[in-house]
């Protein structure tokens, strides 16, 4: 099942406890670039077919990166991308909007994300998974 965009959204204010739904949007729009990166094959479309449609294009045409980056790099790399983030901004905003994948998700999705990304992402996506 699709999230609405405006659902998704609402979604991501509430848990990054942004003061507008644009200023979600632009740590969304971040986030999902560079975890497309990360992702490849089925697990990507999948995830893709269960994100609104101008999510999903920015998960599919990701920010190109050489290797998956482990979680500390990821929240850096978020850093960089989104103006005026911190790393604890930056922590929140990946959190807030992982959060809200991983439920758009599902469990089982979710499971196959994982097993591509590096270790710690759980944390991550607010799913911890037993060591």
């Amino acid at each position: 099942m699709t999230l609405r965009r405006e659902a998704f959204l609402e979604h991501v204010r509430e848990r990054g406890e942004y003061d507008s739904l644009p200023e979600a949007e632009r740590a969304a729009r971040v986030v999902l670039a560079l975890l497309g990166a990360h992702l490849v094959g089925e697990v990507r479309a999948e995830l893709a077919a269960r994100l609104p449609e101008d999510f999903a294009l920015i998960l599919l045409n990701p920010l190109q990166s050489r290797e998956p980056l482990p979680p500390e790099r990821f929240l850096r790399a978020t850093v960089a991308w989104i103006e005026g983030a911190t790393e604890q901004t930056a922590a929140w905003d990946v959190s807030a909007i992982l959060s809200t994948v991983a439920d758009a998700a599902g469990d089982n999705l979710l499971g196959q994300i994982l097993l591509q990304l590096p270790a710690g992402y759980d944390l991550l996506f607010g799913r911890p998974q037993p060591a």
